[in-house]
């Protein structure tokens, strides 16, 4: 297989992980009841917020690899289209526009400049909190936890799959 070959699989996989909802069920699930969440809204932030990490993440960990733009930028477009698809779907369902990618987009810049401002370079102490703005309130500490949870299990995903891969990450 070549290297070209080796990319393409390596981002289909990327955005596989990205788009799977197993661990953000996973999640869901061990919420506690008393904890008052929207478990379907908790669930929509959740996928956001995986999607918006390993793309993320995949620019931290390659971001000194001359084939980050290789993985990064195919990355997006497949995540573009996709959210195209979904968008489109959606919006014929509720009988209004969404556009899907405009939402990671914006929650992609709400993250990274959450983590611009932290004075550590701990991106989780960030993450959570901006999680919780979003979804429950900036004192919710069950969106809190939820957020940080998300956001260190798709980085760890990411990190892992690309030392599997061949990749050297630290």
């Amino acid at each position: 297989m070549d290297k070209k070959e080796q990319l393409t699989i390596i981002v289909k996989d990327l955005c596989d992980y990205a788009l799977d909802r197993e661990d953000v069920k996973w999640i869901t699930d061990n919420v506690p009841e008393f904890a008052g969440l929207s478990i379907d809204k908790l669930e929509y932030e959740l996928q956001l917020l995986k999607i918006v990490t390993v793309g993320w993440s995949i620019s931290y960990y390659l971001q000194d690899d001359p084939v980050k733009d290789k993985v990064v930028e195919p990355f997006w477009q497949n995540i573009y289209e996709v959210s195209g698809n979904l968008s489109q779907a959606t919006s014929l369902f509720i009988g209004k526009e969404i556009d899907y990618f405009k939402i990671l987009k914006c929650r992609l810049d709400d993250y990274v400049l959450a983590m611009s401002r932290i004075k550590d370079d701990n991106p989780v102490s960030a993450i959570g909190p901006e999680f919780a703005k979003h979804f429950g309130g900036p004192d919710d500490l069950f969106s809190f936890m939820a957020g940080s949870k998300m956001f260190m299990a798709a980085l760890g995903g990411v990190k892992q799959y690309l030392q599997a891969a061949g990749f050297r990450v630290s």
